[in-house]
């Protein structure tokens, strides 16, 4: 397999976080000892007087791994706005080297690590001296990338943009998922299809609203 992949999405709120679960969920069920990571997450809540990165934290439970988020997660923002925002608001710069280090070592515990991004895909990490996009997170972690796509109307537009974007910085698409799909409806049938079309990206899997398993292959993850 490869060391890791990286998930994004066509947008806030497209559910990253959900099939991020899926996936690694079905990964560690086929026997795959593979772990999670993500460079900063924005809106985590307080419980008992300590910051919890919820994401992570429903990422893990999902997969089965009883460790602390705190320890899966770089940068963690109480502030539900964008990552370079929330870092200006706390004064805590968002760094690639500490990114970079940080994924290194969860790697070392792993055979396999899913990485999941903050947001769409052109999302800004630190955009002062020392710029940092989503896209230099991927690009300094060496990984390819699924894309997670809404299946409602509108969608073609959003998955077409984020694949050629990625493609224009060099980052290799390795498939789309759709997600909240429902096969009972034509226009989402054809936006599948549609998007398979333009793109000449595949979509590996569908993901119903509430489906608990993700069915798709991973022969996606494995060396090309």
């Amino acid at each position: 397999m490869t060391n890791g992949i990286f998930i994004t999405a066509t947008g806030t709120d497209v559910g990253k976080t959900y099939v991020s679960g899926l996936i690694l969920k079905k990964l560690r069920n086929l026997g795959v000892n593979a772990g999670y990571y993500k460079p900063a997450l924005s809106g985590a809540v307080y419980s008992d007087g300590k910051l919890i990165p919820g994401d992570c934290d429903f990422v893990l439970k999902q997969a089965g791994i009883g460790e602390p988020p705190e320890n899966f997660v770089s940068y963690v923002f109480e502030q539900a706005v964008s990552p370079h925002l929330a870092s200006v608001i706390n004064n805590v710069p968002i760094e690639l080297s500490k990114i970079v280090n940080d994924f290194n070592s969860i790697k070392s515990r792993f055979e396999f690590v899913l990485v999941e991004g903050a947001g769409g895909i052109v999302c800004p990490f630190n955009l002062g001296e020392k710029r940092v996009m989503l896209t230099d997170v991927i690009k300094a972690l060496g990984l390819d990338i699924i894309i997670v796509a809404s299946a409602s109307l509108g969608t073609i537009n959003s998955t077409v943009l984020t694949v050629e974007y990625a493609r224009a910085l060099g980052i290799n698409v390795r498939g789309i998922i759709l997600n909240n799909y429902d096969e009972s409806d034509l226009m989402q049938k054809d936006n599948l299809i549609q998007i398979k079309n333009l793109t000449e990206v595949d979509v590996i899997a569908t993901v119903k609203s509430g489906q608990q398993d993700i069915d798709m292959s991973i022969d996606i993850f494995k060396e090309v």
